[in-house]
């Protein structure tokens, strides 16, 4: 296929980048600044990345392993999501001060609230180091290979001179053809400054994720803080306020479709270069099976949430969890049979044997081994996610875990406190009685999805889910895992302390305990039957896909490829974009408050709005934040290629100040993890002005705004 053709399949206007036909997460030291400014970019690339000097790196941080966040003020002020913030509001909420229903604002700093736990990683630096860790590796197979590189990524690390609050990460990019290392500066002391109530943040809930129109003010603010000399330190209240290198300009600025806007963040996971036969699997059999387990997992939830205050604090985080990608491969799936992604892979895979036929022998091997691969796949896919969410299982997996390091000789003083913390944890936010109807309903979903050489002896007696229930019920009363009945004198779930007080007890009683039996039933038959098989064809695949992926660059020397996302710092640019995902369907670019309004169902678990919103609305209270509708604007979408991990990311104007908050993707795009198609991969972003405006006007938390260089 002639790169004509393929732009007419893709129907990109000639203003787009030709990258964007493919999307891009670019490595952000090799940024295409010629692109960039084509596209409307006013700044530099240095003025983005540059590990000599302050730049915008410098504002971007890694929020505790999984989101993005930024600094917004000299004052060390970060800026997330409200759903990254989540678990921190909920650990702040209880029945009597429920911050997830009222929201909450510190007065001052004195008012921050401490998270234990919680971190940002700054990246430092970046550095290929492709030649340092591939040396010696020529002709070497596994796990020989394997063995060489960790040997010389180790050689890497211990050969750079970093601070005690540094360490160096080595990543592999493009299927381990490259790999570089980036110097890392972790902060410990993160504060909760403010969030708004869920009716604001959590605005749209479940039915809203993944759709556009949307109106959700999905953010929420911390505060690093450091040591007396600006570095990083474990909480302490003689810490102060972290003094950033550099934060952003927030500007309420109006937007205008075509502007230039830029994502700096770290999204998650990608495969965009999969063969299409890997493309077909995902589509028609792994991404079904894991929607039919969250499936009945969360209709199960939300039926008690609904009706018991207290489970739905309890399971709300959770609950948002399971939900958040159940809709997104419900989306994935649709966008990719939608965009015939199978068929634009063929076709070029096509063009790529034409000018190489090597990559026919390649393409060949993976087609026979993901055939191979396929039942036990399909197993993996539905006896991953029932024990992911049938969480008496999972916590029984976690014995399985402990009894194991016991009877291996590693359980030391240090891990014995760092499994009781973990699991005392877990129990704080576990209903028992309620997982045992979702762990009932997922028993019989996967004797019924399984393939009977997959399933254990006897295992058919979990066919029917009604019987199930009293059956699962009468178990889980019966088990000490679930802590309705006592060890050593004590619950696992009350007195954790007494209950593990004499371990050889704990463990007999753990291993005749009926939940445990089951998963043990479980896991053992998975680990004899599927996983072998599963994983040593996945081995083969990883190998050949990184050859595939060598073949394509060597192949298309005119495709401008990015390595897959891979939770490292990126940088993905676009422009502010409504789209037409259907026949006489069309988005424009910006939704507004009285979009709010319009949603407005008084009581509702979604869509309530709380009453100073709705005042301000009807006074047309907008300060300086109405646009030039006369309303505040409150979400908008752009061209720019994100994923999972871009959470809280975010989004810059051509000069490199904040316009908006990175929080999502249209549904009918969600297929981009796998194949970016320009016509509706679009990303979702809260404005910087309703961020404002709720902060101002509606907290009445001007100090906040006030720390801020806010550009008008």
């Amino acid at each position: 296929m002639t790169k004509k053709i393929l732009l007419s399949v893709f129907l990109l206007p000639a203003a787009m980048a030709f990258a964007q036909q493919y999307g891009g997460m670019w490595i952000p030291t090799e940024l295409n600044e010629k692109e960039m400014k084509d596209l409307g970019m006013k700044i530099s690339a240095k003025d983005i990345f540059n590990p000599q000097k302050p730049s915008i790196k410098d504002a971007v941080v890694q929020f505790n392993g999984g989101c993005t966040a930024e600094i917004i003020s000299p004052k060390g002020l970060l800026l997330t999501n409200h759903h990254c913030g989540f678990g921190q509001i909920q650990a702040h909420s209880t029945v009597q001060n429920d911050l997830l229903s009222n929201g909450f604002w510190a007065k001052n700093m004195n008012g921050e609230l401490p998270n234990p736990g919680v971190k940002v990683d700054f990246i430092v630096d970046i550095k290929d180091v492709s030649f340092q860790i591939m040396e010696g590796t020529d002709n070497l197979t596994e796990p020989e290979l394997t063995k060489k590189i960790n040997n010389n990524i180790e050689v890497y690390k211990n050969s750079q001179k970093i601070e005690s609050y540094q360490s160096i990460m080595i990543k592999p990019m493009y299927y381990g053809n490259k790999y570089y290392a980036y110097t890392i500066e972790t902060y410990k002391d993160i504060r909760l400054v403010g969030a708004p109530p869920q009716s604001i943040g959590k605005f749209g809930s479940d039915t809203d994720n993944w759709v556009w129109p949307r109106h959700t003010g999905d953010f929420s603010m911390f505060r690093i803080y450091a040591d007396k000399d600006n570095k990083p330190a474990e909480y302490s209240k003689d810490n102060v306020p972290y003094v950033p290198k550099h934060y952003l300009p927030v500007s309420i600025k109006d937007k205008n479709e075509n502007d230039f806007t830029f994502v700096f963040g770290f999204p998650g996971r990608t495969t965009e270069y999969l063969p299409a036969v890997g493309v077909e699997k995902i589509m028609k059999d792994i991404d079904p099976a894991r929607i039919a387990v969250r499936d009945v997992a969360l209709k199960t939830l939300d039926e008690k949430m609904r009706a018991d205050n207290e489970t739905r604090i309890k399971y709300a985080s959770k609950y948002a969890s399971v939900a958040n990608y159940w809709k997104k491969w419900i989306g994935e799936v649709e966008g990719l049979k939608k965009s015939g992604a199978v068929e634009k892979k063929v076709m070029y895979e096509g063009s790529l044997v034409a000018r190489n036929p090597e990559v026919k022998t390649t393409l060949d091997q993976l087609n026979k081994l993901y055939n191979e691969q396929a039942p036990y796949a399909l197993n993996n896919a539905y006896y991953t996610e029932v024990v992911r969410n049938a969480e008496t299982l999972k916590l029984a997996g976690d014995y399985y875990d402990f009894i194991a390091a016991v009877e291996a000789g590693r359980m030391d003083e240090k891990e014995l406190t760092r499994i009781k913390n973990k699991l005392t944890s877990f129990y704080k936010d576990y209903s028992a009685e309620l997982d045992a109807k979702v762990t009932a309903k997922l028993l019989a979903l996967y004797n019924n999805k399984t393939a009977p050489q997959f399933l254990p002896v006897g295992f058919n007696k979990y066919k029917d889910e009604n019987a199930n229930i009293s059956l699962v019920e009468d178990m889980s009363k019966n088990s000490i895992i679930t802590g309705r009945t006592a060890v050593n004198g004590g619950t696992l779930t009350a007195d954790i302390d007494k209950a593990f007080s004499n371990q050889d007890k704990l463990i007999k009683t753990l291993k005749k305990d009926p939940i445990y039996q089951l998963y043990v039933s479980m896991k053992e038959t998975y680990m004899k039957t599927a996983d072998p098989q599963y994983s040593t064809l996945q081995a083969k695949i990883d190998a050949l896909q990184k050859k595939f992926m060598a073949q394509q660059m060597e192949t298309d020397k005119d495709r401008k490829f990015f390595p897959d996302a891979n939770s490292t710092l990126r940088v993905t640019y676009g422009k502010i974009k409504g789209s037409t995902p259907r026949d006489a369907v069309s988005y424009g670019y910006q939704t507004h408050l009285a979009g709010v309004m319009e949603k407005y169902v008084p009581g509702d678990y979604e869509f309530d709005v709380p009453k100073k919103l709705i005042e301000l609305y009807n006074k047309k209270d907008f300060g300086i934040y109405k646009d030039k509708t006369g309303d505040v604007p409150v979400g908008f979408t752009a061209t720019n290629h994100t994923t999972g991990g871009n959470s809280g990311s975010p989004t810059l104007d051509a000069n490199g100040n904040l316009i908006g908050l990175n929080f999502d993707r249209q549904w009918e795009g969600t297929m981009s993890d796998i194949n970016f198609d320009p016509r509706f991969s679009r990303n979702i972003m809260v404005d910087t002005k309703y961020i404002l405006f709720i902060v101002d006007k509606f907290a009445d938390a001007r100090w906040i705004v006030d720390e801020m260089k806010v550009i008008k």
